[in-house]
């Protein structure tokens, strides 16, 4: 499928550049599939799964209330990030099914050492809030 620049500018929004190399975590039949072709397409490969052993540029974690504990997911999110990489948490929009509160995710990022850094409309139904590593936390690794 062929993705136009209007889609491609969706992940260049996430940051996505050419060669990087973009995890994804929590993929579901909910996910948004325009979103994450455009990834595919800026990045120039195939997004990588859980257990892959390269070193993500990005992680992609898409999460809905009921999956579960959001601060071990950062913290798996975080495993196999580049040390200026970046963990974009993908949730529904506020009033769709699986909407995550903000308050939850202001709470569960530290204790997994992220620090938010700012939200955007990633997509239809999926807002994007991008996390990182303090910097404090980066001079220690």
């Amino acid at each position: 499928m062929s993705v136009d620049s209007g889609s491609t500018s969706m992940a260049a929004r996430l940051g996505i550049k050419p060669g990087m190399v973009v995890q994804e975590l929590g993929w579901d039949e909910d996910v948004d599939e325009e979103l994450r072709d455009s990834v595919v397409e800026l990045s120039g490969g195939d997004m990588v799964d859980e257990d892959s052993d390269e070193v993500a540029d990005a992680v992609l974690l898409w999460w809905r209330e009921d999956d579960g504990d959001l601060i071990d997911a950062l913290v798996d999110a975080i495993a196999s990030l580049a040390e200026d990489g970046v963990v974009w948490l993908l949730v529904p929009k506020s009033g769709r099914p699986g909407h995550v509160e903000p308050g939850d995710v202001t709470e569960a990022a530290p204790t997994a050492g992220l620090a938010q850094t700012s939200s955007i409309s990633a997509a239809k139904d999926w807002s994007g809030i991008r996390l990182v590593t303090p910097k404090a936390a980066r001079s220690r690794r």
